[in-house]
């Protein structure tokens, strides 16, 4: 984990805001100590959600999106480092791993454009250097026995956080993606709309399910791809639920779950799904952040759910005075996720 910048205590207390007869979660929340080993630690540990950041947008700019997504990390562990640690949620349930360093990679792409063909395919490399990292990563963390919230980035990174918890479980999973677009584009180079073909093609990703699809923004050479696969993946869409309403949005939790909840999957989040959550895709038209939340918090109240992946968020692209509530709406998608784990080990 050479690429690993760990967060460390310091880190928390800086970006922890004190109050008098409160407790945040930046005070109970747990880092690694620079002197112990990573893996032998995540294995003693008592502690089960490793919170990783993956501060990147190559993959966006290599599928000629916005860029901004790198910012999503930092603003999202500041605003959980201050969410209120009681009874229904405790900052000790979360080991704070750190964040992969991509300076390297970020500054590589400065002098990129990817209206040049030449330019797009080394961005497509550059995806793929990280890639392997965040693999490994994952591996790591669920070979441990433990649970990664992962928060990108751009939605190429699905295909590490897919490759790493097969590679840690040994076998391929499944997952289902709570999103605008299918990420299921031809395999081209590696960016963020195929990470999902990617890991489906190599063997990692076993079912998958696409909750919300939009019609506009789905092509035709898509939508043929997934007639074809019909046994392995399947999808919804949002004009079907919410504008033609011939779809019920509870009754399409309930099947996307019985598709999937055969073995291990992941949950995958692209923000884009959001009415006016600044992001690569930004749209005005789409699920509100309660249905998000209740569907985080159904797919998380599983044994089956393996890791929560929440991407695509980019709090630069907010108005200044507003940039921090891209980190707070993570902050609730990740509590309601552990609080949805946590009830599997309530007693009846």
């Amino acid at each position: 984990m050479e690429k690993l910048i760990r967060f460390t205590a310091s880190d928390l207390s800086k970006i922890t805001n004190y109050r008098s007869g409160e407790v945040k979660f930046g005070e109970k929340m747990i880092t690694i100590p620079k002197e112990q080993e990573i893996v032998s630690f995540l294995q003693s540990c008592e502690s089960q959600f490793v919170l990783f950041g993956i501060p990147e947008d190559i993959g966006i700019r290599a599928n000629y999106g916005r860029p901004g997504a790198n910012s999503a990390w930092e603003s999202a562990i500041k605003s959980i480092a201050n969410i209120q640690h009681n009874r229904f949620c405790k900052g000790s349930q979360i080991i704070v791993l750190g964040a992969l360093d991509t300076s390297e990679e970020m500054q590589a792409i400065e002098s990129l454009d990817f209206n040049v063909t030449e330019d797009r395919k080394k961005m497509c490399d550059l995806v793929s250097i990280i890639d392997k990292e965040v693999a490994h990563i994952i591996a790591t963390i669920v070979k441990a026995g433990k649970t990664p919230i992962v928060i990108g980035g751009g939605h190429n990174n699905a295909y590490g956080n897919i490759k790493g918890t097969a590679l840690g479980k040994g076998k391929p999973i499944n997952a289902v993606n709570f999103d605008a677009h299918s990420d299921f584009r031809i395999l081209e180079g590696r960016h963020s709309g195929n990470g999902f073909s990617y890991a489906f093609e190599e063997g990692f990703l076993k079912k998958y399910f696409i909750f919300g699809l939009h019609h506009s923004y789905t092509s035709k050479s898509v939508l043929d791809k997934l007639k074809t696969l019909k046994e392995r993946v399947l999808y919804n869409t949002y004009d079907s639920m919410k504008i033609k309403r011939t779809k019920d949005f509870d009754s399409e939790m309930q099947l996307a779950l019985d598709f999937i909840n055969n073995d291990y999957y992941g949950v995958e989040i692209d923000l884009d799904s959001i009415p006016n959550i600044p992001c690569s895709a930004m749209t005005l038209s789409g699920f509100s952040v309660e249905e998000l939340r209740q569907f985080i918090y159904f797919f998380g109240n599983h044994e089956n759910a393996a890791y929560l992946h929440i991407c695509e968020g980019a709090p630069s692209l907010d108005h200044e005075k507003n940039n921090h509530l891209v980190g707070k709406l993570i902050g609730y998608l990740i509590t309601d996720f552990i609080k949805a784990k946590n009830e599997l080990e309530l007693p009846i």
